[in-house]
């Protein structure tokens, strides 16, 4: 019982890192308190002459100054949480087999395929940048055209979007089993699935997928009371 106990403890308080960093990704993306106030309706693509400006030869200008490496970016730390994708599916399973097994089954499927294809989408977004970083400073030129051309919505890397998304789905699915006779349990239900809606309502809106991932926080740490009740 001494060592279970903690297990259960860790095992409760992971998936309440998901949103917890999704939270920090999304904040390191703010550059200002208008820029977070300023909930648009549909996501503008930042022009790729800005982009690669702001990239080409910053990798070069870091190596040279001792820092060698990946850039840490927030994309980085958005592809290195992808396992707390599948922790909180499996929590989120957990809470949910006893009343309702084949759909949390199914959700949790969902969940599991989504975040397969996400991971290839963060996977793009780290290795664009941190590409566009080491290009030399003189081909920024040639480093707008080809960030255009990668992340323009078609092709391969809408095919990678629309699947990525299937990862939102099924955790707002999940969210939603959770849903029972008790105030708590339909509180945790709709916040957990809303900020998955909100994700994928306002896909590549920072402020909005900011406020999602507290609606998810919020979600699952009502359910984890109910659990503890």
């Amino acid at each position: 019982m001494s060592t279970l106990r903690p297990r259960t403890r860790f095992s409760s308080f992971l998936p309440l890192l998901l949103p917890l960093l999704l939270v920090l990704v999304f904040a390191l993306h703010m550059r200002s308190l208008p820029q977070l106030l300023d909930f648009k309706l549909h996501y503008e693509h930042a022009p790729p002459d800005a982009v690669a400006r702001s990239l080409v030869g910053s990798g070069q200008a870091s190596m040279r100054s001792g820092q060698p490496g990946l850039r840490v970016d927030p994309h980085v730390i958005a592809y290195l949480s992808l396992p707390l994708f599948l922790a909180t599916a499996l929590a989120l399973h957990r809470r949910t087999r006893g009343r309702r097994p084949f759909a949390s089954k199914a959700a949790f499927a969902l969940t599991a395929i989504g975040t397969i294809y996400l991971g290839g989408l963060f996977g793009m977004w780290t290795a664009f940048y941190d590409g566009l970083a080491h290009m030399d400073a003189r081909d920024v030129d040639a480093g707008a055209r080809t960030f255009a051309a990668m992340s323009a919505p078609r092709g391969a890397f809408l095919l990678t979007t629309t699947l990525a998304k299937l990862a939102f789905v099924g955790l707002a699915l999940q969210g939603l089993l959770q849903w029972g006779a008790d105030t708590r349990s339909r509180v945790a239900a709709l916040s957990f699935a809303l900020g998955c809606a909100l994700f994928l309502a306002f896909w590549d809106l920072d402020n909005w997928m900011l406020v999602g991932s507290l609606l998810m926080l919020a979600g699952l740490v009502a359910g984890r009371r109910d659990e503890s009740a």
